[in-house]
């Protein structure tokens, strides 16, 4: 029986951020889509874009896909600032933090200055444990991920590299 050598790869830190990022913009941008379509939150899509087109402009579908573009580069580049900041925190609970972070930067700070939405003591309650748990849910995916794949997180996974793999019967 012939030895089978573990080969080990190393993983390009900043592709697989941006990787990650891509795929966190896809998934969270339409569940914002989403939410937007089912009335839970009064923030479009296009949220992030808004200083720079009218909201009539973001309503329609035209303005969703901007609005998609737009949390996808977001995602992007969140995902290689936690890479930069935070690669090697292990758990789900930096990620979690992180969109909390988010979360708290975009709707207490950048965004009633910039334009982006309302203060948050005239937003409706809906909206904003809507967008909460859309950035936590979003950090944790950014977070645990690439977690997962810097730090020894993957030995929790089952099947690790020690434990026989079923295969199937032949």
């Amino acid at each position: 029986m012939e030895e089978q050598k573990e080969t080990i790869h190393s993983t390009n830190r900043w592709r697989f951020a941006v990787y990650i990022g891509l795929w966190a913009g896809i998934i969270w941008g339409a569940v914002k889509i989403m939410e937007h379509f089912f009335k839970f939150t009064s923030l479009p899509p296009g949220f992030l874009v808004e200083p720079f087109f009218k909201r009539s402009f973001l309503l329609s579908w035209q303005g969703y896909i901007v609005g998609w573009g737009m949390f996808i580069l977001f995602s992007i580049f969140a995902s290689l600032l936690y890479t930069l900041l935070l690669a090697k925190a292990s758990g789900p609970w930096a990620g979690v933090g992180y969109g909390a972070g988010w979360w708290a930067v975009i709707f207490l700070l950048v965004g009633p200055v910039t334009g982006m939405m309302n203060w948050i003591a005239f937003m409706d309650w809906n909206t904003i444990v809507t967008e909460i748990c859309l950035f936590l849910v979003w950090g944790l995916f950014i977070g645990y991920s690439i977690a997962l794949e810097f730090t020894d997180e993957r030995i929790r996974e089952p099947f690790g590299k020690n434990v026989h793999r079923p295969e199937p019967e032949s």
